[in-house]
């Protein structure tokens, strides 16, 4: 019956939808950047990175 009620007390915390459940992704966006941005090859592949990541985990969608 004790391990019922933690069961139960655990679950209870557990939203499923509503505001703050989006995760990280409601968080971050893509990172664009213009012709006139003069970028390392470093921070080119930082960008990328994060871009592939939030693809791959987001769901991101090249837009232009």
């Amino acid at each position: 019956m004790i391990c019922a009620g933690i069961l139960l007390a655990l679950l209870s915390g557990c939203a499923t939808n509503g505001a703050g459940t989006d995760g990280g992704c409601a968080a971050f966006r893509p990172i664009y950047t213009s012709r006139a941005d003069a970028l390392t090859d470093g921070t080119a592949e930082q960008v990328l990175a994060h871009n592939l990541t939030g693809a791959q985990l987001c769901g991101w969608v090249q837009t232009r």
